[in-house]
């Protein structure tokens, strides 16, 4: 009890997020490897528009209290219900670019608003 009063709001939340990617059956973000096909669970922190070699892409990160990854959809400039602080469950194949996660075009599930 003493921890959860003493411990930060973004501590807080990770924790919310680790055990939500736990119970969803998910792998936690931070165990993915390059080139491994995952499921993962976490809460979209940013949403841009990048585009990428001239083709339109919209780009989110999505974490889940171990570490971020990026989400990219080419082609895309907007899908509905993709925005900050929105929850989903994605699957795909991971791959590394620039050091970081990224996850393209994935199958995504949204989680529904508010708590569930």
């Amino acid at each position: 009890m003493l921890d959860r009063l003493s411990s930060s709001q973004e501590d807080l939340e990770s924790e919310e997020l680790r055990e939500d990617s736990e119970t969803a059956g998910c792998i936690r973000i931070g165990d993915c490897q390059d080139r491994q096909i995952v499921t993962v669970t976490g809460t979209l922190r940013t949403v841009t528009l990048r585009p990428r070699a001239g083709v339109p892409a919209l780009e989110a990160e999505l974490f889940d209290g171990s570490a971020a990854l990026d989400v990219v959809w080419l082609g895309r400039r907007s899908i509905v219900g993709i925005e900050p602080g929105r929850k989903l469950i994605a699957s795909g194949r991971i791959s590394m670019s620039r050091g970081r996660r990224v996850l393209f075009n994935p199958k995504y599930e949204l989680r529904p608003l508010g708590r569930e």
